[in-house]
C-alpha cells in the first residue's frame, strides 16, 4: 500500500523532515536563439520559472538531466546572464535540509571536492545539481566544458562527468551521491551523454561499466537505499545502433530520469521485468518544432520517503505556445496540382485555423507570446510555394514566420520516383540522401588500409566535435590520447621483453598493440545475441499492466524478484559489477632516437649522410637528427 502523508494546519507533510524534495527539469538549452529578438529571452524566462516553482514547492534542491546551455561554447551574454540568475535564486539564507554522505570527490567534478552548499565562504540555500548533455558536453585537451565555469564559481554541483579513455570499448566507473535526510536514503547516479554506439558496447561488456556502491551495514543495508539515475541519450525500444535500450539498464536501480529527450513523458512508467520506473520530463523549450513537442511542457516535483515516492507534474506557463499541423495536399478538394495558388489559399486557412486556436487556448498571462507554427505539408504530385514568401504574410502574427512550412513527399511517391530516375540514369539533387562527414570518413577503403594507431571511431568523434562544436583543438586531443596510449603500450613492452633491438622493440610493440586493440572490437557482442541473453536474466511480466499512478498516490517500487537462481542472498541486490583501475606510466626516454654516426672513407673525407628515410615495416620512419 502506498503510503499517505497526513497534512497539519500549517499545511506541511507530518513526518515531513524525512521526505526529501526534488524538483527535476531537463533540456533548458539557456542561449538558444540568441540573435533572434524576439525569442533569444525564451529559455532564460522558462529557466526562471523553474526556480520560482522550486522556491514556491520548498524542494531540497533542483536537479538538471543535461543540455542547460544549448551550445557547448555559450556567449558571454548567455554564461553572464546564466550566472546572474544562479547567484539571486540560490545563494540565500534557506538552510540546507539534507547532508551528502558519500566521497565527494569520487562524485562530483570540482577542485574543493565538496558539495557547493558545504563550502562555509558561499551561502547556498537551493543546491542544483546536473549532468552535462550532447550540446554542453566536456571537449578540449583539458576535457572541460561550460558546466565547469558554473561548478569552479560554486553555483552548481557537477556530476556525471566520466572518462571511458581513447580507444576500444572502455571502462568507467560510476560513483553515486549519497544522500541521507532523516529516514530517507538516496543513492543519485549520474552519466552525462556519451556517443550511443559505444555506451551500447560498454552497456552489452562484461565489467566495461562499475556500478559503485556503499558498503552495507546493519544499520543501513543495500535494500534501503532508494536509487535514482539521470542520464542523457537517445531513447530507444527496439534496435540498438541509435540510442540507448531501457532493458540493458541495470536492475537495482528504483528509478531513471531521461533526458535528451524533447517529448514530455512525465509520468513515470515501469519497465516490464526489471522493476523500476522511467520519467521523461522532456525539454523546457521547443528547438525542432516536431509534433512531439507540441505538447505541454512540465517539470517533475519528486517526493522521497524511505523506499516510496509520489511525482507530481507541474505545468509550465511561461512556454511560448507551439501548434503544430500536417496537411495532405492530396485529396483537398480546393487544391489544384498545377496551381500554386490554391496551395497557398489553402495553407492560409490552415494558419488562420492554428493562430485562432491558439488565441482560445491561451492563458491569462499579462503579456502573451506569438505562437510558433509548423505546418508539415506533403506535396506529393503538387506544386510547391516558396516557404519564406509565404511566411512574409505574418510577421507579427507568429514568432517563426521564416520556418512555418515544412514540405515532404510520402515514401510511396519516393520510391517511384527513385525508381523512374534509377532507370534514366539521371539524379534529382533534391531527391539525394544527405551523407554526414563520418559517412565519408567511413566509406574511404585508403583511410580503413593504413589507420594503424588512430582508431576511426576517433577521428569520427574528433570531426564531429569540431564540426558542431566550433573547437580548433579536437583533432590535437584526439592524438594527444591516442599517442599516449600507444606510448604506454610500448614502454610495457619493452620492460616485458628482452628484445634488444629498439627497432624491433618498436615493431613487436606495434604488433602487441594492434592485436589487442582488433582482438576487443572482434569480442564485442552483437546487438540481437546480448540482447537476447541480457534478456534471458530477466523476469517476465505482463506487458499489458498498466503502470500509470495517480499524481495524488505514492508509488513503491519493487526489487523485481526472480526465479532464476541467483548466488546472491535472498532479498538482497545484486553485487555492483567489479571496478578496476587502469594507470598509466610514460618513459620518453627510453624513445630517444639514436645518434648518426659520420663515417669518413679511405682517404678521410666525410661520407654522405643517409637518408633520413629508412624502410621499415610500418612504412618510411623518419629518423631525428
Amino acid at each position: 500500500m502506498p503510503v499517505v502523508f497526513f497534512r497539519n494546519a500549517a499545511g506541511e507533510a507530518a513526518g515531513g523532515s524525512s521526505t526529501l524534495r526534488i524538483l527535476v527539469a531537463t533540456d533548458c538549452h539557456l542561449g538558444y536563439l540568441e540573435k533572434d529578438e524576439l525569442r533569444r529571452s525564451d529559455s532564460f524566462d522558462t529557466f526562471e520559472e523553474i526556480f520560482s516553482l522550486a522556491e514556491k514547492h520548498n524542494v531540497d534542491f533542483l536537479l538538471l538531466g543535461g543540455n542547460l546551455f544549448h551550445e557547448n561554447k555559450p556567449s558571454r551574454s548567455t554564461l553572464v546572464r546564466t550566472i546572474e540568475i544562479l547567484r539571486r535564486r540560490c545563494l540565500h539564507d534557506r538552510p540546507v535540509q539534507f547532508q551528502v554522505v558519500s566521497d565527494h570527490a569520487a562524485s562530483l567534478q570540482n577542485l574543493f571536492g565538496r558539495p557547493n552548499f558545504e563550502d562555509q565562504n558561499i551561502n547556498v540555500g537551493l543546491p542544483v545539481f546536473t549532468i552535462h548533455g550532447d550540446h554542453d558536453d566536456p571537449t578540449g585537451v583539458d576535457n572541460m566544458s561550460a558546466i565547469d565555469v558554473l561548478a569552479a564559481t560554486g553555483f552548481v554541483n557537477y556530476f556525471g562527468k566520466v572518462d571511458i579513455g581513447s580507444s576500444g570499448v572502455g571502462h568507467m566507473s560510476i560513483h553515486p551521491i549519497l544522500i541521507k535526510k532523516g529516514a530517507t536514503s538516496v543513492a543519485l547516479y549520474g552519466l552525462g551523454n556519451v556517443r550511443d554506439a559505444r555506451l551500447s558496447t560498454m552497456i552489452q561488456t562484461p565489467g566495461a561499466i562499475g556500478w559503485m556502491k556503499h558498503e552495507s551495514t546493519e544499520d543501513m543495508p543495500l535494500s534501503d537505499w532508494f536509487n535514482i539515475l539521470v542520464l542523457h541519450q537517445n531513447r530507444i525500444k527496439g534496435s540498438l545502433d541509435n540510442g540507448i535500450n531501457e532493458r540493458l539498464l541495470p536492475d537495482f536501480l528504483d528509478l531513471v530520469i531521461w533526458g535528451h529527450e524533447h517529448e514530455c513523458l512525465v509520468d513515470p512508467k515501469e519497465v516490464p521485468g526489471m522493476g523500476f520506473h522511467i520519467t521523461q520530463p522532456g525539454s523546457s523549450i521547443a528547438t525542432s518544432l516536431t509534433s512531439d513537442e507540441a505538447k505541454q511542457k512540465h517539470v517533475l516535483l519528486l517526493e522521497i520517503n524511505g523506499m516510496k515516492y509520489r511525482p507530481t507534474n507541474i505545468p509550465l506557463k511561461t512556454v511560448r505556445p507551439f501548434e503544430y499541423a500536417e496537411v495532405v495536399l492530396e485529396g483537398q478538394t480546393d487544391v489544384n496540382a498545377n496551381n500554386e495558388a490554391s496551395v497557398d489559399a489553402h495553407l492560409d486557412k490552415v494558419v488562420a485555423n492554428l493562430i485562432e486556436k491558439n488565441e482560445t487556448t491561451a492563458g491569462s498571462g499579462s503579456e502573451p507570446k506569438l505562437p510558433l507554427v509548423r505546418i508539415k505539408v506533403d506535396y506529393s504530385g503538387f506544386l510547391t510555394i516558396h516557404p519564406q514568401r509565404f511566411g512574409q504574410k505574418y510577421v507579427g502574427k507568429v514568432a517563426n514566420p521564416q520556418d512555418m512550412i515544412v514540405f515532404s513527399r510520402s515514401a510511396k511517391r519516393r520510391q517511384n520516383t527513385q525508381e523512374n530516375v534509377g532507370g534514366s540514369g539521371e539524379l534529382n539533387t533534391n531527391e539525394l540522401n544527405q551523407h554526414t562527414l563520418e559517412a565519408l570518413v567511413a566509406e574511404s577503403s585508403l583511410i580503413l588500409q593504413n589507420m594503424q594507431l588512430l582508431p576511426l571511431d576517433d577521428l569520427d568523434t574528433a570531426l564531429h566535435v569540431f564540426v558542431n562544436k566550433d573547437d580548433n583543438l579536437a583533432f590535437h586531443s584526439c592524438l594527444q590520447k591516442n599517442t599516449e596510449e600507444a606510448i604506454n603500450r610500448l614502454t610495457a613492452t619493452k620492460a616485458g621483453t628482452d628484445i634488444e633491438d629498439e627497432d624491433a622493440m618498436v615493431a613487436h610493440g606495434l604488433d602487441q598493440f594492434m592485436q589487442a586493440r582488433e582482438k576487443g572490437r572482434t569480442q564485442t557482442p552483437t546487438t540481437s545475441t546480448a540482447l537476447s541473453a541480457f534478456q534471458e536474466l530477466k523476469c517476465s511480466s505482463d506487458p499489458d499492466q498498466d503502470s500509470r499512478h495517480d499524481s495524488n498516490e505514492l508509488i513503491e517500487t519493487s526489487d523485481g524478484e526472480c526465479h532464476h537462481e541467483k548466488t546472491a542472498m535472498p532479498g538482497k541486490r545484486p553485487a555492483p559489477f567489479p571496478a578496476t583501475a587502469r594507470g598509466r606510466k610514460t618513459d620518453l626516454a627510453s624513445f630517444r632516437a639514436p645518434v648518426v654516426k659520420e663515417e669518413v672513407d679511405d682517404r678521410g673525407a666525410k661520407k654522405g649522410r643517409p637518408s633520413p628515410h629508412v624502410a621499415g615495416r610500418y612504412g618510411a620512419v623518419r629518423r631525428k637528427r
